[in-house]
């Protein structure tokens, strides 16, 4: 079983009287590429926020466990970049790492100069840091993050801004840091899509509260085509599935059976349990991708929103 390398109980932020996050309890298991999902202002960054030591939690704990002795150790082992890069725009890329580099008592041009090559800055020379695009400061931002080389990565929005080609270098940075170098990263993106090809477990939050907790394998078994029937009488569909010789189904609550297997024979199985007598209250070919599922899952829950 894989260690847990962060774990939060009942964690709580309120501004005034607005809950921002309701007793959110989570685990990510070290060496996880962790996505973060949920709609605008469901409480995504304010969760990264309190995880970060930005802002305290009203109620709750969390704990990075095998990072440190205490939050204090901890924090030394994880990198961030939490909205805008905190970056001086009068400073070049390679100042502004120096900057940071210097407090972790690292001095040395050439490590500064590989994590501008990592973001695919190393180019860049002395152009200062506010003339850059967006999606440059977002690469700046992530490269700052991994000065230090945390063990732990907080990224939100990392690919804000950035064109297709930079979100597929990032996206390919991410998986190296995470499978060559055991980086855990626990990332937030509205572009779920590109959250779909990394992350291999997902927490969809949606107004402050964790909805579910899911594996990428769950996910997919969850996102595959099927035949989905729905029915009050699941036991005898299950006896004609076994009959006509399906055998990868699934039955999915009282009244709901997907079937994932012979897809293309969903007239024959219709007929085989018309020819029962069963009366069926739908059935049909069901698919779905990750953002498909967020949307059930999470704007159901919201009564409706745009994906953000």
């Amino acid at each position: 079983m894989s260690e847990i390398i962060l774990s939060t109980e009942n964690l709580t932020k309120k501004f005034g009287s607005k809950v921002a996050v309701d007793h959110v309890s989570i685990s990510i298991k070290r060496g996880a590429i962790y996505g973060l999902i949920g709609m605008n202002g469901a409480g995504k960054t304010t969760i990264m926020k309190m995880l970060s030591g930005m802002i305290r939690p009203n109620e709750g704990t969390f704990d990075y466990s095998g990072l440190g002795s205490n939050l204090h150790e901890s924090y030394k082992r994880i990198g961030a970049l939490i909205e805008a890069p905190a970056i001086y725009p009068n400073l070049s890329a390679t100042d502004n790492l120096r900057v940071k580099a210097l407090a972790y008592g690292i001095n040395d041009p050439k490590y500064l100069q590989d994590k501008l090559n990592l973001v695919g800055l190393g180019d860049v020379g002395k152009k200062k840091a506010g003339k850059f695009s967006l999606g440059m400061k977002q690469r700046l931002g992530i490269a700052l993050a991994l000065v230090g080389d945390p063990d732990f990565l907080l990224l939100d929005e990392p690919i804000n801004g950035l064109d297709p080609q930079g979100i597929v270098e990032v996206r390919e940075m991410l998986t190296e840091l995470n499978k060559k170098k055991g980086v855990t990263i626990l990332i937030s993106s509205h572009i779920l899509e590109e959250l779909s090809k990394i992350a291999t477990d997902y927490g969809i939050i949606s107004e402050g509260k964790l909805i579910e907790q899911i594996t990428r394998e769950e996910l997919l078994g969850k996102c595959r085509d099927k035949i989905k029937i729905k029915t009050k009488d699941t036991s005898a569909i299950v006896t004609i599935l076994d009959a006509n010789g399906f055998n990868d189904y699934s039955v999915i609550d009282s009244e709901t059976i997907y079937v994932y297997d012979r897809i293309s024979e969903i007239a024959q199985l219709n007929l085989a349990i018309a020819k029962e007598g069963i009366l069926l209250d739908s059935i049909g070919v069901d698919s779905s991708d990750l953002e498909e599922y967020f949307l059930k899952t999470a704007v159901t829950d919201n009564k409706g929103g745009d994906v953000q």
